[in-house]
């Protein structure tokens, strides 16, 4: 049996976190050693609402006293910075069926090209699966009070 540390990949743009998204990682930490929060660049989507920075810092204000939580940021695919990081796991969460359908297909192809990397779903608690980053933002922009869709830790910058 290896002894080595089970660690965990959550990536994502997190721009911003939410409640939801600290939800999933806190949920998930007795099952993993470490869990790497890792802002991850889409080339398919614009540079960002909030700057690498600030989601950097809102992250680090969420998970402060989480010593099991890191945070990182990476560019390409997720499989290649797990295996740089030495994680055997990615954390994914779920919604609702839909999100199951994205997810199920970019586990199968992180599957094809990493197979000793696994992908664990958890599914999101009920109140927090219609908090999502695009609505959040959308709010925030428009003027609306985002708080409660956040981590209390970050409302100050709010």
């Amino acid at each position: 049996m290896s002894t080595s540390k089970k660690i965990a990949v959550f990536p994502g743009t997190f721009d911003p976190v939410t409640a939801g998204h600290e939800s999933m990682v806190l949920r998930s930490l007795h099952l993993f050693d470490e869990i790497v929060v890792a802002i991850g660049h889409n080339a398919s989507k614009p540079s960002g609402y909030f700057t690498l920075e600030q989601r950097i810092m809102f992250l680090e204000k969420t998970f402060v006293d989480y010593p099991a939580v890191r945070i990182a940021k990476y560019e390409g695919l997720t499989t290649e910075f797990c295996k740089q990081i030495g994680a055997r796991f990615i954390l994914r969460g779920l919604r609702s069926s839909t999100d199951f359908e994205y997810e199920r297909n970019i586990a199968q192809a992180n599957n094809a090209l990493v197979p000793e990397i696994e992908t664990v779903f958890i599914i999101s608690s009920p109140g927090l699966s219609a908090i999502n980053s695009s609505i959040v933002r959308d709010i925030h922009r428009h003027g609306g009070d985002v708080r409660q869709f956040l981590p209390t830790a970050i409302h100050e910058w709010f």
